[in-house]
């Protein structure tokens, strides 16, 4: 009976371990076929105890202070819409930034951008996007 509690507390210890909160380096994903496809950077993190108005206005900040043009906040939707042109080509990259409510602290989801036949690094949009995201608590 004994063996049985320990092993079942193991598990239980694992399990929880296995829940504990990611960072938005962890999170990011990307989809799409570079300069084939629109591509779509992605990534988010949760802060508890954070409150989703205290953190749209520190991400709009953060959006600013990236070098995104044209930041609009929608305190209704708890969104910031952006974006930027580096190419020279007119064609623009967009960037959204939403604080979600989740239980006693918030969510925050960062997703940019870039059209067909235009490339970037990874590392670049993860470190920008997260950097974004950490503005947030900043």
């Amino acid at each position: 009976m004994r063996q049985r509690f320990i092993v079942s507390a193991v598990f239980i210890v694992a399990s929880v371990a296995g829940a504990k909160a990611q960072t938005c380096a962890q999170n990011f994903s990307v989809s799409g076929v570079p300069m084939m496809t629109a591509m779509t950077f992605k990534t988010f993190q949760e802060f508890p105890k954070l409150r989703a108005d205290v953190a749209l206005n520190r991400l709009a900040q953060g959006v600013a202070a990236e070098g995104f043009r044209g930041v609009k906040v929608n305190k209704a939707l708890s969104a910031i819409d952006a974006f930027q042109e580096t190419s020279g080509s007119g064609r623009i990259q967009t960037l959204r930034v939403v604080a979600r409510k989740r239980g006693s602290g918030t969510r925050v989801d960062a997703i940019f951008e870039i059209q067909a036949g235009q490339v970037t690094d990874n590392s670049v949009v993860r470190k920008g996007l997260c950097d974004i995201v950490q503005s947030a608590i900043d």
